[in-house]
């Protein structure tokens, strides 16, 4: 008597779903049971806006607090960075489902020449990171002249 496999259209979605996943640097957890996935970094979605006076980068950041945050600037690069750490299972209550993703993260944001890198400022509330980058008139090139000889 030989063995049949019965065909699972859903064990080869998952199987490809497996080998994506792995190309963008996710991967399944050992302890996982129910085929969702976990990633050590993640990027936050971010809204950015300009008026006439400055840009507005607003940052999506639930479940965190603004000691999990930190914002740095270094050679005209906006660094956003920070973790979402996940709730461990206590000895009463049992975890039946993950869907969100924690891990560290890092966004970073190239700042034009027309920001004062100085005024920069940032608030957080209700899971939202508001940072205000104020505009200033871009320095004007200055001209040498050159003599020939």
């Amino acid at each position: 008597m030989s063995n049949l496999t019965r065909w699972n259209p859903i064990d080869e979605f998952e199987n490809l779903l497996d080998r994506y996943n792995r190309h963008f640097g996710m991967v399944r957890r050992n302890d996982d049971r129910d085929g969702m996935f976990s990633r050590s970094d993640w990027a936050p979605a971010v809204d950015i806006k300009e008026s006439e006076q400055c840009f507005t980068i607003e940052a999506e950041l639930p479940g965190m607090q603004r000691e999990d945050v930190k914002v740095t600037i270094h050679d005209g690069v906006l660094a956003v960075q920070g973790e979402r750490k996940r709730e461990e299972e206590s000895g009463d209550e049992k975890h039946h489902r993950i869907e969100r993703v924690y891990g560290s993260f890092t966004r970073r944001f190239t700042l034009p020449d027309n920001v004062d890198q100085d005024t920069i400022s940032a608030s957080f509330k209700d899971g939202i990171l508001t940072l205000t980058l104020t505009k200033v008139e871009p320095a004007e090139p200055k001209a040498i002249e050159v003599e020939v000889n």
